[in-house]
């Protein structure tokens, strides 16, 4: 597998999803700069959290325009594979790869501390090697994390069955204390009617080594290698 990973100006952790596809999982793993246009070599894209051209008029909003998004588009558009982590979810909504939008936390607070993530759909590239019943221990680190999408919108996504994480407590339940950002109906993560775009709040690439206090992030990025090893 073939990894790239976008940098805009104010990504930060680029380095964190370079160390994983690249020390951790031992694949070939190039940096793209936000200007770059030529994707064809690649089989995932990953949209690293940050904060793209500094967050200015919304979180995502200026990144969206960058040259590299019509690739990714295009790339998305012929089934390759993209995630986009935290800043990267915002941008994939700003762009329309996604439904939905990124608010403000509920409680206006910049929150980075562990939560905990319900699987709810193993049907994707992302999670279908993922033993659904545990859920991930994963931090965040953001302070525009509360997703919201209208009532059709969420229908549409629970019907089609594209909500792949929901904030939770350590033993599975959906709870209001479990939500850190306001997000509604808990949701952490989503794809796309393909299913070949992810996007998600919290940092599955902070929590792939034990050392770190949880592995439990190294699933999502196995369970993408397994998809295109196919």
């Amino acid at each position: 597998m073939k990894t790239g990973i976008v940098i805009f100006p104010g990504t930060w952790s680029d380095k964190d999803c370079m160390y994983v596809f690249r020390d951790v999982l031992k694949q070939s793993t190039e940096y793209i700069w936000h200007q770059d246009t030529d994707l064809s070599e690649y089989d995932c894209i990953v949209i690293p959290g940050g904060f793209s051209y500094g967050d200015y008029l919304r979180a995502g909003a200026i990144a969206r325009f960058a040259p590299v998004m019509k690739s990714i588009n295009e790339f998305a558009a012929n089934g390759g594979l993209v995630i986009g982590i935290c800043n990267g979810f915002q941008v994939l909504c700003e762009a329309g790869l996604l439904p939905g939008a990124l608010m403000r936390n509920d409680h206006l607070q910049f929150r980075c501390q562990w939560v905990n993530l319900k699987i709810e759909s193993v049907a994707t590239p992302f999670t279908e090697t993922i033993n659904s019943l545990k859920p991930l221990r994963v931090p965040i680190s953001h302070g525009e994390g509360q997703y919201y999408a209208n009532e059709d919108t969420l229908k549409q996504l629970e019907q089609d069955d594209r909500i792949v994480f929901k904030y939770c407590e350590p033993n599975g339940d959906i709870t209001k204390a479990s939500n850190p950002n306001g997000s509604v109906n808990n949701i952490a993560g989503i794809v796309n009617s393909n299913r070949n775009v992810l996007g998600m709040m919290p940092h599955p690439e902070k929590a792939c080594e034990d050392i770190l206090g949880s592995s439990d992030g190294l699933n999502i990025f196995q369970s993408i290698l397994s998809s295109t090893s196919k």
